[in-house]
């Protein structure tokens, strides 16, 4: 794992890595969003066929994060599953037992839509709209906080990056403006939404397994 890279916001410490997860130093919490579990195992029911290996490489990723920054709770800013309950978050479950004393923050987004009990029987703590701890805001979709600066997910940001001979690509990306940040889709199995940049706007692109600050 490339090291992380040392952003300060508001006298707080966040390491940001390639691996699509901040750490909140202060607070010893991981921050990801857009995780999407259960995704692929939702295209297979439809006849589609996407491997699951996908899925068990973004566990994976969690898993290494994990133990990388030992975190004392996981914020999960929306979209931590993908849809309705299939075989792909019964394996959840179990992996759910190896971190039983990782305490989970999940501030639901619109693809989160499992019952009440599911979220209860997995240990994960509901956040119906926001989550807030000073001086952040967590919203899933909502970045417009006023009087707090957020942290949102939901559209997968990504910034378009040119090089030679007409050549580019788009990346993935943290987004941060002076009000909010954007955060990158954690699943790899998602796509990106081109952010409009600004002057003062600070971007990291994350290409394979490296941040590049823009």
């Amino acid at each position: 794992m490339q090291p992380p890279v040392l952003h300060k916001l508001l006298q707080q410490t966040l390491w940001l890595s390639a691996q699509r997860s901040v750490f909140w130093k202060e607070q010893r919490a991981l921050i990801i969003s857009d995780v999407h579990l259960g995704k692929t195992g939702h295209f297979r029911k439809a006849g589609i066929a996407v491997p699951q290996q996908v899925y068990k490489e973004d566990l994976q990723r969690l898993v290494s994060l994990l133990h990388y920054f030992n975190p004392e709770r996981l914020i999960v800013v929306g979209d931590f599953f993908h849809s309705k309950e299939n075989r792909e978050l019964e394996l959840f479950k179990r992996w759910r037992r190896d971190f039983t004393s990782l305490p989970i923050h999940l501030v639901k987004g619109n693809h989160d839509i499992l019952e009440k009990q599911w979220y209860k029987e997995a240990a994960i703590e509901l956040h119906d709209e926001s989550l807030l701890i000073e001086p952040f805001y967590f919203s899933h979709d909502r970045c417009d906080n006023a009087s707090h600066y957020s942290f949102c997910g939901h559209l997968h940001p990504g910034v378009t990056v040119n090089g030679l001979g007409k050549q580019s690509l788009r990346l993935p990306c943290f987004y941060f403006t002076n009000e909010y940040c954007v955060l990158p889709a954690f699943s790899k199995f998602t796509g990106t939404a081109t952010v409009q940049i600004k002057k003062g706007d600070t971007i990291f692109a994350i290409a394979e397994k490296s941040l590049m600050k823009l």
